[in-house]
């Protein structure tokens, strides 16, 4: 036993040694003892050899030329060497019933003609965008191989990624669009496969007790407390700003998305009915739904775009010569009449459910409470044969009326989302892309959030098109809001976008990036992300200093890392 006197000088001295500093001089007071270090060393944590907690992942290929079946066959035997079991699977043969049961679930596709899927992975392509299916269960990655001399470059691969996650799968692993020389960057990307496989297993082992999932999506209903133009009266475009109020809590992350399915035009419906002479009180049951003629076509059964292969279904039950093409139900009714009302009660059966639409929640749990949520909605014009058309689902959500109901689900933010309070993230959303952002700026100012934050945003014209502006004014007084640059199109001779400010500020832009901020990107996808992605390219190379390829890398990391986040349509 130490003396009082010398027990106190010995705390006094090791009072603040790091670990590594007092097994060390344990090890010393050892030697000094004649005892082996083991006898007094402090218990250590022990790290075992990493092993991989994933029994099974299934790569699936959708090839036409064979370049996606040698691809990833190769590619499955470099994962196989790493101790994980790879079920290889043809596309042409994959039951998509079995996606539900699939936990971890990896595509290489290839892009053919005017962004079609290969001929033998359209029955799965088509299955997924015609079907309803819960993914919530399934972690997913795409490797899309395409050739950019064609203008829809790995357009497919582009589809099954969205789709997936449309419908509720995780991605775990960004999208990889690879060209015609593709083979080292599939083998960085099945590197990229193995790493985020093992960590998100080893994370739910850790994190996630069991849990039952569930089996649908959670619906809310909703009564629209406000509606409201932002554009000025002088303007071209009409951008909703819609509240809507809910008595049920609501449960969200600022970067989610609200869904919803739109109802058809009763108008439309009833030129339909007149159109065909079928009964429109007459109940059909469907292989999703059994109700009227009326309310299936109106609330439940996709008419406004039909799918080629609706089209050539209804080819071969009316028996027109039709060609490859996509028209409305009205307007294919139109051009080949059906016989009778019972023929129609056919096509009826063939056409494909309504399909949700997704908008950026732009409002805050926090800021705003759990009983009201906040979209923004651009009002689609598009013109065919010099008559204009509305887009479906913001057509019919522009024409809301305050107090009227809606029904709506809640899609999970994904990889959109905040990091930690205290980092820095710049926003890069133009039009109505400033609706996530919008609700990232409410969040961080209600917590109080440390973090730098600089908006990138842009319209056609300042004082017809500038959104939101009063409040991202309001928030660069607080501070909330660091820099807010700004882009009007059509102010200008020379039309200036969201890139050419981010090029204007590329030196503290790369400052930023170094000192890891977040980068988030939200609109369209042609040509506006494309655009900013290779001014961001750019500004890598240029200010630090990097060949082509090591920017390409060192973007590919950021957003492996959660630091380059995409929402875009």
């Amino acid at each position: 036993m130490l003396s009082e006197t010398k027990l106190n000088i010995l705390k006094q001295i090791s009072s603040d040694f790091s670990r590594d500093e007092s097994i060390w001089a344990s090890g010393y007071l050892a030697g000094l003892a004649g005892t082996p270090l083991t006898a007094v060393q402090p218990p250590l944590q022990v790290t075992l050899p990493e092993q991989n907690t994933v029994k099974k992942i299934t790569l699936a290929y959708g090839t036409e030329t064979g370049n996606s079946k040698k691809l990833a066959t190769s590619l499955a035997g470099i994962i196989k060497k790493k101790g994980i079991q790879v079920k290889l699977a043809d596309l042409s043969q994959y039951k998509p019933k079995d996606l539900s049961k699939e936990e971890f679930f990896f595509v290489v596709i290839s892009t053919q003609g005017e962004g079609d899927p290969p001929v033998l992975a359209k029955k799965f392509y088509d299955y997924i965008y015609e079907n309803e299916i819960n993914l919530s269960a399934l972690k997913f990655g795409v490797l899309a191989l395409g050739d950019s001399s064609y203008p829809l470059f790995c357009k497919t691969g582009e589809d099954v990624d969205t789709r997936f996650e449309i419908l509720g799968a995780q991605r775990i692993i960004p999208l990889k669009k690879c060209d015609i020389d593709y083979q080292e960057d599939a083998q960085n990307w099945i590197e990229h496969v193995f790493e985020a496989v093992n960590k998100t297993s080893a994370s739910s082992v850790k994190n996630t007790p069991a849990q039952k999932t569930s089996t649908g999506r959670k619906k809310y209903l909703g009564k629209v407390s406000a509606i409201i133009n932002l554009n000025d009266i002088t303007s071209e475009k009409e951008t909703y700003h819609i509240e809507i109020e809910t008595e049920e809590a609501l449960s969200y992350k600022p970067g989610a998305a609200l869904g919803i399915i739109p109802f058809n035009a009763k108008s439309v419906v009833d030129e339909i009915i007149a159109v065909t002479g079928i009964d429109s009180r007459k109940r059909i049951e469907t292989s999703k739904i059994t109700d009227t003629v009326e309310e299936l076509l109106q609330k439940h059964l996709n008419i406004s775009y039909l799918l080629k292969t609706v089209v050539t279904q209804y080819a071969k039950i009316t028996g027109h010569s039709i060609p490859e093409v996509r028209l409305s139900l009205l307007d294919l009714l139109r051009i080949y009449p059906v016989k009778n009302a019972e023929e129609f009660e056919e096509v009826i059966q063939i056409l494909t459910a309504q399909a949700p639409r997704l908008y950026s929640i732009s409002s805050s749990p926090e800021a705003h409470g759990e009983n009201e949520i906040h979209i923004t909605v651009a009002r689609s014009e598009f013109f065919i044969d010099h008559q204009k058309h509305n887009g479906l689902c913001s057509g019919y959500l522009s024409e809301f009326s305050e107090g009227e109901g809606v029904e709506f689900y809640i899609q999970d933010a994904g990889h959109f989302r905040l990091p930690e309070p205290d980092k820095d993230i710049i926003m890069i959303g133009p039009g109505t892309g400033i609706a996530p952002f919008r609700s990232f700026l409410w969040e961080r100012d209600a917590v109080g959030a440390e973090g730098k934050n600089w908006l990138f945003f842009g319209d056609r014209n300042f004082v017809s098109d500038f959104i939101y502006q009063a409040e991202l004014q309001d928030f660069l007084k607080t501070g909330s809001l660091t820099h807010l640059d700004l882009a009007f199109s059509r102010d200008t001779a020379e039309k200036v976008y969201v890139q050419h400010k981010l090029e204007q500020k590329a030196q503290e832009v790369f400052y930023w990036l170094e000192n890891g901020a977040s980068v988030y990107v939200c609109g369209t996808k042609d040509p506006m992300s494309r655009d900013v992605e290779n001014t961001l390219l750019h500004i890598i190379q240029h200010h630090g200093k990097r060949s082509q390829e090591e920017a390409v890398h060192y973007l590919e990391e950021m957003e492996l890392n959660g630091r380059y986040a995409k929402d875009v349509y």
